[in-house]
């Protein structure tokens, strides 16, 4: 005959008042985890108690009630409403619902105490989320949810943004099939297409870390650290209509602009602007480029300004920084090292001054008129404008006599005007371009007493001894072959074309990268080459190839193989 299962009896609840409670020894909780007992008590307050205290009789020697009643599961809610009575908001006397134990019962307190917090299952993470949009959905705002539970707004909206994440990916979250940090990450693009797309392309792969679910979904973006973004601003973007994609849950430097090609278009037309501008200084020209490359430059001469003088309050405004750095350094004169506020000063001062004394250039207005300026973005989103470059076909050209290719003498030399005849062909005047003839308007029948060219042959003839002459000349004196190579050289180098009718065959290639980073120009190296130019540009006397053999023989020798590297 089968046995009968035994009837379950539970222990029976009763309301005590609050003045009769006291927390057990036996109790199992000794450290504090989880919510505060003040966040407790508010809670109490708010919306009363959730759930009955568990009690036993205490009893008296001879085993009789006192009337008493210890708290062995359920201590952190009396002692919240411990906390309410000593703030006066609860009454001693309040009644406290509880669940009693048989004082004779065989269960320990301490197995109560244990299981009450070892059998509780916490809530899911998800259950929390979805909790939030309920609530939301309900009517109650951010400020609100977050104030019921003692979180901050912040807190609210992430859990918010988590429950928004594509339902696919909630339910694999939900069979431990994706950590949280992965789903966090899936939050930093709301299109939930595409975080599918991500979550199939990896979900099989070595690399499922957050980290690059994040990269993928912002591939398509452009960070708001950017320098075209930090150019144009965000708040400009938003206006034009752009979109913005943000990580709540790590630090994303301002997020990501959802819209690269309305960007571009903000940048081209912001930069236009600001040649516009620039144009009505009187350049010849402008270009303007988000990336010019490393040698943008080359080939094209560079002007020579004046720096333009301060005026008086930027001159007052100098002296008073300096002064300030000045009693600085006296005042900590002889101490290994300055005080950390002390040495920040002295670099706030230093950088103020350093802007002053950075003087826009003045420039010849005739040179403007043949020059340009190029227009771009530094690597920290600023505006950068490289002003005063002078392109070869802008440079002044001479009229020269054809035949012997000295300069005409006859006061028609001199810079082409816009009307010449580019061709050479003008009335009366042989025109030359680089020591090259373009052509003569004399007919060769013509006799005006004027020197007759010499035959072509005869000119091949004493050309090639005289080549021979300077060869074995040059070959005695390494000195002066060093002092000829370096004027070929630096031609090559620093003029915008090769030293005109030069008697050596030696040449600098520049060599051009036709794959760069958009950043090479600005690169701590191509920072030292073009710092080590333009030193020595400076103090070359380029244009004169008198002044400049003179000046290059008057090295010592430690500097003419400086200048040769």
């Amino acid at each position: 005959m089968a046995k009968s299962a035994q009837k379950v009896t539970l222990s029976p609840s009763r309301d005590i008042p609050f003045d009769k409670l006291m927390l057990s020894q036996s109790n199992v909780r000794r450290i504090k985890a989880g919510i505060s007992i003040e966040e407790l008590a508010e809670d109490i307050a708010r919306r009363g108690l959730l759930q009955s205290l568990s009690v036993r009789p205490v009893l008296a020697d001879d085993g009789s009630e006192t009337g008493k009643f210890e708290i062995p599961a359920g201590g952190r809610r009396f002692q919240a409403l411990s906390l309410l009575v000593k703030q006066k908001r609860l009454a001693k006397t309040t009644p406290i619902p509880c669940i009693v134990r048989d004082a004779t019962s065989a269960i320990l307190a301490e197995d109560d105490s244990l299981a009450e917090n070892m059998q509780r299952a916490a809530l899911h993470p998800l259950d929390q989320f979805r909790a939030f949009v309920a609530l939301r959905e309900k009517g109650q705002g951010d400020e609100e949810i977050a104030a019921a539970f003692f979180v901050t707004p912040q807190v609210v909206k992430q859990r918010l943004k988590l429950a928004a994440v594509a339902p696919a990916l909630l339910e694999l979250y939900a069979e431990d099939e994706m950590t949280l940090e992965q789903l966090m990450a899936f939050t930093v693009n709301p299109d939930h297409e595409r975080q599918i797309q991500v979550w199939e392309a990896i979900k099989s792969s070595w690399n499922k870390e957050p980290y690059q679910i994040r990269r993928m979904l912002t591939e398509t973006s452009v960070r708001a650290s950017d320098r075209r973004a930090v150019f144009v601003g965000v708040e400009a973007y938003e206006a034009a209509g752009g979109t913005m994609l943000h990580d709540l849950f790590q630090g994303d430097d301002g997020g990501w602009l959802e819209d690269p090609a309305l960007l571009d278009r903000l940048v081209s037309e912001k930069l236009q602007a600001e040649a516009e501008a620039i144009a009505t200084e009187g350049w010849k020209w402008i270009e303007v480029s988000l990336d010019l490359p490393y040698g943008y430059s080359h080939g094209l001469r560079r002007l020579s300004g004046d720096p333009a003088p301060m005026t008086d309050d930027e001159g007052a405004a100098h002296a008073k920084l300096l002064a300030e750095y000045r009693a600085l350094e006296e005042q900590y004169e002889g101490q290994d090292e300055f005080p950390e506020e002390i040495d920040a000063r002295l670099g706030e001062l230093e950088v103020a001054m350093e802007k002053l004394e950075a003087r826009p250039l003045i420039f010849d207005e005739e040179e403007i008129a043949r020059a340009g300026a190029f227009v771009t973005l530094d690597r920290y989103g600023e505006l950068a404008v490289y002003r005063g470059f002078v392109r070869p076909e802008d440079e002044p050209r001479e009229d020269a006599d054809v035949h012997s290719g000295e300069q005409a003498a006859d006061g028609q030399g001199g810079e082409l005007s816009a009307g010449s005849n580019v061709d050479g062909i003008g009335h009366g005047t042989v025109i030359t371009s680089a020591g090259q003839a373009l052509g003569a308007n004399v007919p060769d029948d013509e006799d005006d007493g004027a020197l007759k060219p010499l035959p072509e042959r005869l000119i091949m003839e004493l050309t090639a001894h005289r080549t021979l002459a300077l060869r074995e000349a040059v070959g005695r004196s390494p000195d002066v072959a060093l002092t000829l190579l370096l004027l070929k050289l630096v031609n090559d180098t620093f003029r915008t074309s090769s030293s005109a009718g030069s008697c050596l065959e030696a040449s600098v290639r520049h060599v051009y990268m036709s794959a760069q980073a958009s950043d090479l120009k600005d690169s701590v190296v191509a920072k030292l080459v073009d710092d080590r130019h333009t030193e020595w540009e400076a103090d070359l006397p380029l244009g004169d190839d008198v002044a400049l053999w003179d000046y290059l023989a008057s090295l010592d020798q430690v500097s003419r193989l400086s200048l040769l590297a």
